[in-house]
């Protein structure tokens, strides 16, 4: 089953990583994720200050806005998705993720499979 393991932190330092871990735990994180042939796609998101908003109106009007300005201290900083037999081994991997040190928080979510 794939699992969406969405990555939160408070905080970030100037090259995106999150308090508690270094470059080199991401790439030996992503590594093993590989090397237990569960990786399916993950990606590491571009400074939040990159971000734009869009909402569409129930009258179908859109505004774009910079940033996310969204009510929260958390913000994402990336996701992996993996596939793994079930919710444990989703979390067992969660937990290894070195966006869980810290203040950071990793979510793990299903991926629908609408396929039948």
């Amino acid at each position: 089953m794939k699992y969406m393991l969405l990555i939160q932190t408070s905080s970030a330092d100037a090259s995106g990583s999150s308090a508690g871990c270094e470059v080199s735990d991401w790439i030996a994180y992503t590594k093993a994720v590989q090397d237990a042939g569960i990786y399916v796609s993950g990606e590491s998101l571009a400074d939040l200050v990159t971000a734009t908003t869009v909402r569409v109106s129930a009258e179908g009007e859109r505004t774009v806005t910079d940033g996310p300005f969204a009510e929260t201290r958390e913000f994402l900083g990336g996701f992996y998705v993996i596939d793994v037999p079930d919710l444990d081994a989703a979390l067992d991997w969660a937990a290894r993720c070195p966006g869980a040190l810290g203040d950071g928080a990793v979510v793990v979510r299903p991926i629908a499979d609408f396929t039948g």
